[in-house]
């Protein structure tokens, strides 16, 4: 009866303290189910089970088996200890040490059993895991190998060190209670013990010795996926040291384990110890063979022993990071351009980026977010074509961040408060007459200019959209703010989980601790649950196994909104190639997620079906990811390479553009991202994306690209260009400047920017009359065979929150100019025949966004018509602006209209 109460009260702890993640588990399979991934989850619960399971069968019948040879010895009376006191104490009997000693190890087990289930996605990848179709240059294995199976080996060589090493700690304390192994400590260590005993522990004093056999197998190809002091990956003291030793590690390991044997069967006490003493001989002995080798052989000829291993390491590293197939063009940078070059390239000069993402971040946050509960998280870089031209756009979602509302009660930020409401969204390169952007998408609803349409503004899936939120109750869903009232709606989507029965409210409330589920009568049996709204926790949910991209994007797209989020295979066991980070060693862009804003349907397209690590996950979630040639066309044209694998490419190539031993032993053309000191702090540039035409071709097309410099030099060395566009999608180009040749690098023409003799003083003089000077990114623009250096330069009124763009630096060769827009920097070096197209300074009608006009120091003037008559009429308001700022005390703006009045006279004088 005690025995059946304490099983029963076993159980119930157990399912008390299991009952969250039973749950967890239920909820998830309904969510999989929904978001129509059901594969992943099955796969990844049967998965974990059937590790879980077999490491702990396993683990227990090795830990039963041991633990009944080592209470064999023991009789079957009780021992009795007796205190000083002559106290007698019974101790445990055979069977009952035999059940605490079990009872123990299946504790043991259980814990390696979860240890084991957690390597699941090691399973997946050595069961369904292929070829590279590569090899290593110095063992011969397929890549594969290494990625897929030498992973899993490691694991399950560890979990059979631990249990060797248990089941003899184990057996050994049985022994000495029972009397069967005694010590001794006299002149020397002395053990006695039974040949049974001897047996036992013998035999696991083999099997151990073939598992550092193993080991030590496996350790010849570590030494292909470990850094020395020169390059990444084995270099000459490892092959021809320490891989050997390995080799000998091996035999002296299997011959250890038959001297263990040896000693099983013979009373003699010396086979183990002279195994071990061999197998510590071997091992200090081939390191120090190696460390000789390393210093008296490799190093002093150390370029000429170490150039093949190098070559390994670069082309292994070119490859695992996709910079194999870079196309390589030289450029003479130094060419003359004139008017007719800016003219011909006016749709690059037309998308440069003057809005940077932070100034632009703030000013949407001031003139769109409308209500505080709005937000504004980040602003993304995209392309649309308008009028048959492709046009470079700066966009932000509209999100709801119920943690700012005013009222923060269950009903309202589960129930009424569920969803963020449209977009911002306007050209790169346009400024209003107050120095705003001018936006092609604004207000609440949505208010449009061609060829933008919106059907469907809610956003219930974001970027820091909140927990949950339950969609079709009674309660009115709030839409957007109109006037004094507000606009409701009801969710007409087809995502979220049924709350159809009392059941799932029940389940639901338990695992979001949200009573109110049950209790509310607004929550119908119609009623939907949308859960993993964060677009961040949704694909990780689906796809715990891929890094994800920083920067997933919002796209447009047949009048509905879509998320992109970039997803990457990545691994750190590649052999001979080089990491970043001390992490990846391999990366490719292999699935894009295409989440829908409104219904959370989400898609995994396979973007590169050549990848072999996406191919195994193809195989062991079937039918998840869906052909790349299967996405919508309107979704398509927006897909871009993404930023973090070029961040990590371009890193990579500054060095391994050298494909020559001794020019990469020597370091003789080591490349490096510039750097650009703002306020003493050095930061280095960040890839950017634009529209441009490049060099050798006949189309513009949407880039990213990043300039290099060398080291520790500032002039430009090359930039490196990712391609996004149709069939050029992901190749990757780099243009070289001659090396005898001065080219101007970012830093430099930073530091002639700010020591310029107008723009200094400018800039002193904004700095100090309360205004702050926001310096926008230097873009380095290439024409032709040119370079030309854009900067935008933004104001932004101490104790204000709106960043006003209100000067274009242009920089080209010993040439730099400030002026108010682009076009008017272009006008001045080139001539005004040279200025590509200006966008209106006041955008068309239905564009111009809403704002308190700003001081007049902002205000941006229209460009003057051609002509003298224009010229002066464009002086003459300066010199009536600067006559109204002297009256009003307003010596900044007086200082920048006399300034603007004096550069509108010189270009009379030219005329």
């Amino acid at each position: 009866m005690r025995l059946g109460r304490a099983v029963g009260f076993a159980v119930f702890v157990l399912l008390a303290l299991a009952m969250p993640q039973l749950v967890r588990y239920y909820t998830d399979w309904l969510w999989f189910s929904e978001v129509g991934f059901p594969q992943v989850f099955s796969t990844v619960l049967r998965s974990q089970s059937l590790l879980f399971a077999g490491a702990v069968l396993a683990s227990v019948a090795w830990f039963a088996l041991n633990v009944r040879i080592a209470v064999a010895t023991m009789g079957e009376r009780r021992p009795t200890f007796v205190t000083r006191e002559g106290i007698e104490v019974q101790l445990p009997g055979r069977e009952q040490v035999q059940r605490l000693a079990l009872a123990a190890m299946t504790v043991i087990a259980v814990l390696i059993g979860l240890y084991a289930a957690g390597q699941w996605p090691l399973w997946l990848t050595f069961r369904h895991g292929g070829s590279f179709g590569q090899s290593d240059p110095i063992l011969g294995f397929d890549v594969g190998f290494y990625v897929f199976s030498l992973p899993f080996w490691q694991v399950l060589r560890g979990l059979g060190q631990v249990l060797v090493i248990l089941a003899a700690l184990v057996a050994g304390g049985l022994y000495l209670v029972s009397g069967s192994l005694t010590s001794g400590f006299g002149t020397r260590l002395s053990l006695s013990m039974t040949r049974a005993v001897r047996l036992h522990l013998s035999s696991l004093v083999a099997v151990f010795f073939l598992l550092l056999a193993f080991g030590a197998w496996l350790r010849r190809a570590e030494h292909l996926l470990e850094p020395t002091t020169l390059l990444f990956g084995a270099s000459y003291a490892d092959v021809m040291g320490r891989m050997p030793a390995s080799l000998l590690l091996v035999a002296v390991c299997v011959a250890g384990a038959g001297l263990a044997m040896l000693q099983a069967f013979t009373t003699r006490n010396w086979p183990i110890p002279a195994a071990v003493a061999l197998y510590v001989a071997v091992s200090v002995g081939g390191e120090v063979y190696s460390s000789a080798m390393q210093r008296f052989i490799v190093s002093p000829n150390e370029q000429t022993r170490e150039s093949p291993y190098i070559q390994h390491n670069i082309d292994a590293t070119r490859r695992a990071f996709g910079l194999d197939t870079v196309e390589e063009s030289e450029i003479s940078g130094d060419a003359l351009l004139t008017a007719a070059d800016i003219s011909r390239n006016a749709t690059t000069l037309e998308n440069v980026r003057l809005w940077d993402h932070q100034p632009l971040l703030e000013t949407f946050g001031q003139i769109q977010e409308i209500r505080t509960y709005y937000e504004f998280g980040a602003v993304d870089n995209d392309r649309y074509r308008q009028n048959g031209k492709l046009r470079q756009v700066m966009l932000s979602a509209r999100e709801l961040n119920s943690e700012s509302l005013p009222n923060r009660t269950w009903v309202n930020e589960r129930l009424t408060f569920t969803h963020g409401y449209g977009l911002t969204l306007g050209p790169v390169n346009e400024v209003t007459n107050e120095g705003l952007p001018v936006l092609f998408v604004r207000d609440l609803p949505p208010v449009t200019s061609p060829p933008f349409t919106i059907d469907e503004p809610s956003l219930y899936f974001g970027e820091f959209s909140s927990d949950y939120v339950i969609v079709k109750t009674a309660t009115r869903e709030f839409h957007y703010p109109r006037g004094e009232a507000n606009e409701f709606t009801q969710y007409a989507g087809k995502g979220g989980v049924l709350m159809s029965s009392l059941w799932r409210k029940l389940l639901f409330a338990f695992r979001f601790g949200a009573y109110q589920m049950v209790l509310s009568d607004d929550i119908t049996p119609e009623s939907r649950i949308l859960f993993n709204r964060k677009i961040g926790d949704r694909v990780r949910a689906i796809a715990p196994f891929l890094e994800f991209d920083q920067d997933p994007y919002l796209v447009l797209a047949g009048g509905r909104l879509f998320w992109i989020y970039d997803a990457y295979t990545v691994s750190s066991r590649y052999p001979y190639s080089a990491p970043v980070n001390g992490r990846v060693n391999y990366i490719r862009n292999s699935v894009k997620f295409v989440i829908d804003a409104y219904d959370g349907t989400t898609t995994a397209y396979l973007a590169d079906a050549g990848d072999p690590i996406a191919a195994a996950y193809s195989r062991a979630f079937p039918g998840m990811f869906v052909p790349m040639d299967r996405m919508p066309a309107a979704i398509r044209e927006h897909v871009r390479y993404p930023e973090d694998i070029f961040a990590v490419q371009a890193r990579v190539y500054a060095t391994y553009h050298m494909t020559e031993p001794a020019v990469f032993y020597n370091r003789e053309d080591q490349w490096e991202v510039p750097t650009i000191d703002e306020a003493q702090n050095a930061r280095p540039m960040q890839p950017y994306y634009t529209i441009m035409r490049l060099p050798g071709e006949k189309d513009e097309e949407f880039i990213q690209m990043l300039p290099y410099t060398p080291r520790r030099r500032d002039n430009l060395a090359a930039w490196l260009v990712a391609r996004s566009d149709g069939e050029h999608y992901g190749r990757l180009r780099v243009f070289q400047f001659p090396k005898q040749k001065l080219v101007f690098g970012p830093r430099q023409v930073v530091a002639r920017i700010r020591q310029d003799q107008t723009i200094s003083p400018q800039v002193t003089l904004w700095n100090q009359q309360g205004s702050e000077v926001i310096w926008g990114t230097l873009m380095v623009i290439p024409i032709e065979e040119s370079l030309i250096y854009v900067r935008p330069l933004y104001l932004k009124a101490k104790g204000g929150r709106i960043p006003e763009l209100t000067r274009v630096i242009v920089a080209y060769q010993n040439q730099i100019v400030m002026e108010r827009t682009l076009e008017e920097g272009l006008a001045r070096i080139f001539g005004s025949r040279g200025a590509a197209p200006a966008p209106a300074a006041a955008p068309p009608s239905g564009t111009q966004t809403s704002a308190p006009a700003p001081a007049p120091s902002t205000a941006a003037a229209a460009p003057g018509a051609p002509g003298l008559d224009a010229a002066a009429a464009e002086a003459r308001a300066h010199y009536d602006r600067a006559i109204a700022a002297q009256r009003a005390g307003d010596w900044a703006t007086y200082g920048a209209e006399i300034r603007a009045l004096g550069e509108a006279l010189e270009r009379m004088r030219r005329q």
